[in-house]
């Protein structure tokens, strides 16, 4: 087994870092957060994912995972250095990478000799050569390894993968870096490094056009009568398309697809190619926002000023706590522009920081829809599906429904007697 050491304790570095100490390697994750290294080395986990909080306990225990601060120190024993660091989108679409770029001027000279780095940051193609020229070491290698983990399952998809993809320019590092993952069975993608940092784009901005084209259809089926689930149902069963991610919902968001898109568009221009295909299908996830705000018009008949809407569900999806490029503040935004009054419940929003200060945040579903004109489902949570809907029917000032999520029975909410609407059901 193998000294590694993780650079970045955020939601791929965390997950990185306890999975494989979870494997059988030795693992240092460093963090420039003093207050979050000491809370990960009490065994407590700042963010919401499964599974994550038993493994992590469970390095600790066996002393094989240990939180510190500074990466220089922590490298100079490693064989394995993975760099899992922030890579923001700037004004211009260009990813930024100033951080990878400031880590490598940290440890470029105390990494041993023979180590590999390991970039497992979503970062644009012609960074790995930029990390080896920077590092400015014939002795060290640097190899691409993206990371492909949804928020929620992130720990089931380490573990679990539907492939491991390695870019690399020295078989041997490859090799070296494969062999990290030998207890895990699944497929290895062993090619060039842009290919590897193309593959990571590529993947998010598909299934971003997947789900846009899905909410389009919706919309499709509204207008000529047919049914979406049964279209999706069909359409899925072609092995060719998949039902994977045929859902309609209020339009994507989160923190990675947003920024992989523009990335992938931004790219493609700076290397004389012009994406529209994908700049279409991010206006169209615009257009999705509008759309929901748009029906909720027409349920109501009518302007949405001084409306009383409940927005159940704030995160991007459920099973997060992350409210990264949330399609529901996306939505809740167009609402306040409208005029009308939010009250707003989530079960993993305990504060209201990071929202619009228009929305009243509550801490029930019955508190939210108390006295509601209007009641938006905007994050599939199983409790919204689990609700008892007769009881909640009878606290709201009219009972009309709009299910974003298709979440709910459409025919058992219209035998409820609510006014009900979703996204191309029939």
């Amino acid at each position: 087994m193998s000294n590694v050491t993780v650079i970045g304790a955020g939601y791929v570095g965390l997950t990185t870092a306890t999975c494989l100490a979870h494997l059988g390697h030795t693992v240092t994750c460093v963090d420039i957060d003093e207050a979050k290294v000491g809370q990960l080395n009490n065994g407590q986990v700042p963010i919401h994912e499964a599974r994550l909080p038993e493994l992590l306990q469970d390095g600790l225990s066996k002393q094989v995972l240990k939180f510190v601060v500074g990466a220089s120190q922590a490298v100079t024993a490693s064989e394995f250095v993975f760099l899992c660091l922030p890579t923001p989108q700037g004004d211009d679409g260009r990813v930024d990478i100033s951080a990878i770029s400031t880590v490598i001027e940290e440890i470029r000279e105390v990494i041993p000799p023979g180590s590999t780095i390991v970039n497992k940051s979503t970062t644009p193609v012609g960074t790995n050569a930029s990390i080896q020229s920077s590092l400015q070491r014939d002795d060290v290698a640097v190899v691409s390894n993206p990371e492909f983990l949804r928020e929620g399952v992130a720990v089931t998809d380490f573990l679990q993968p539907d492939r491991i993809v390695i870019g690399a320019t020295d078989p041997e590092a490859a090799q070296r870096v494969i062999s990290l993952y030998d207890s895990i069975d699944a497929p290895i993608v062993n090619v060039d490094p842009p290919s590897a940092e193309t593959i990571k784009y590529a993947t998010n901005s598909f299934l971003a056009t997947k789900v846009s084209f899905v909410n389009a259809l919706a919309a499709v089926c509204e207008a000529v009568g047919a049914d979406i689930e049964s279209v999706t149902r069909g359409l899925g069963a072609d092995q060719r398309i998949g039902s994977r991610f045929l859902q309609p919902g209020p339009g994507w968001g989160g923190s990675c697809f947003p920024k992989d898109m523009q990335a992938l568009v931004r790219m493609a221009t700076d290397a004389g190619y012009q994406f529209d295909l994908l700049r279409a299908v991010i206006e169209a996830n615009e257009q999705q926002f509008e759309r929901i705000v748009a029906k909720a018009e027409q349920l109501i008949d009518g302007s949405l000023e001084g409306v009383n809407v409940t927005l159940l569900g704030l995160t991007f999806k459920a099973h997060t706590d992350d409210l990264r490029n949330s399609p529901a503040i996306e939505i809740a935004n167009l609402l306040i522009a409208k005029g009308a009054k939010l009250t707003a419940y989530d079960p993993m929003v305990e504060s209201p920081a990071g929202l619009p200060e228009e929305i009243n945040l509550v801490r029930t579903t019955e508190q939210a829809v108390a006295r509601s004109d209007l009641t938006l489902i905007l994050t599939e949570w199983p409790e919204f599906t689990r609700a008892n809907w007769g009881a909640l029917r009878d606290s709201m000032t009219v009972p009309r429904v709009l299910d974003a999520r298709n979440a709910l029975d459409r025919s058992a909410m219209v035998e409820l007697g609510f006014q009900y609407d979703d996204l191309g059901r029939t």
